[in-house]
């Protein structure tokens, strides 16, 4: 395993756990989120009960230069980064029109923009070591279009193909990439995005398993895993049928998330950092 591993949205759901699990693996952690009384808790705690090094960054990556402040950060403490984990995200939900631009604008920032940012500051030094992983959280969302939830469904799909992309480019240079698409799993994300109907499916999983999960598919240096049966099968055959069939099968699914409650928490301000 890696011996310095940065984790964003580590302050709670899938952040917390990847630091949990690769802190009783020994890794030395860099926590970044917004919650500053969070990540302090989580780092003291881990440290205690795991005698590793924890550093605790308080970083907005919504903000435009987010990653640059990072890799300023990392660089003023002589930290380098072996294993990079892109977890931080949050969705909406409900009627396009009804979304607020601001905060669709501040989900593409989060999800997309400064996860590829993260990623272009911190290869060039594990390519110049020889050895680095990097993990991105993607969705299950990512396999389909999803109506009512067109702008996280797409910028999961960008994470999923960005991810493949990047593997094919380091497999051979010393750097594994790899993308996790779970389903609904019981973080933050649903009190975020305002609704539990979200989990479309009607079943939720847990940040453990889902975790340990992706450590082993990253240890068998595999493309991108979607851990629980249903998911697998699904990310293996919703891509071989016709997009337009594909789209019109996951609006019914999905069109129950259109509640008043729903339109209205898709407008809030507010935010955590949850995949």
């Amino acid at each position: 395993m890696y011996s310095t591993a940065l984790v964003t949205g580590a302050s709670s759901g899938l952040g917390a756990e990847f630091a949990e699990q690769l802190a009783a693996r020994g890794t030395e952690l860099i926590l970044v989120a917004r919650s500053a009384d969070r990540l302090a808790a989580l780092a003291e705690r881990l440290t205690a009960e795991h005698g590793v090094r924890t550093h605790v960054l308080v970083q907005d990556l919504a903000e435009p230069d987010a990653a640059r402040r990072v890799a300023e950060w990392l660089a003023a403490r002589g930290l380098r980064v072996e294993l990079l984990v892109n977890n931080a995200g949050f969705g909406t939900c409900g009627r396009f029109e009804e979304i607020s631009g601001a905060r669709d604008h501040d989900q593409l920032m989060v999800n997309v923009v400064a996860l590829v940012d993260l990623t272009h500051q911190l290869v060039p030094g594990m390519l110049a070591r020889g050895r680095g992983a990097v993990l991105n959280v993607a969705s299950n969302a990512g396999f389909q279009p999803s109506p009512y939830f067109a702008v996280y469904g797409a910028a999961k799909a960008f994470v999923l193909n960005f991810g493949l992309a990047l593997r094919q480019e380091y497999r051979r240079r010393g750097i594994r990439v790899l993308t996790l698409c779970p389903g609904p799993v019981e973080t933050a994300f649903f009190d975020t995005i305002g609704t539990r109907r979200a989990a479309v499916t009607g079943s939720m999983t847990t940040p453990e398993p889902v975790v340990r999960a992706a450590l082993r598919a990253l240890e068998r240096d595999r493309g991108y895993v979607a851990p629980g049966f249903g998911n697998a099968l699904g990310a293996h055959l919703t891509p071989r049928r016709p997009r337009t069939l594909v789209a019109a099968i996951a609006e019914r699914v999905t069109r129950k998330v259109l509640t008043p409650s729903a339109s209205a928490a898709a407008s809030a301000p507010g935010r955590e950092d949850a995949a």
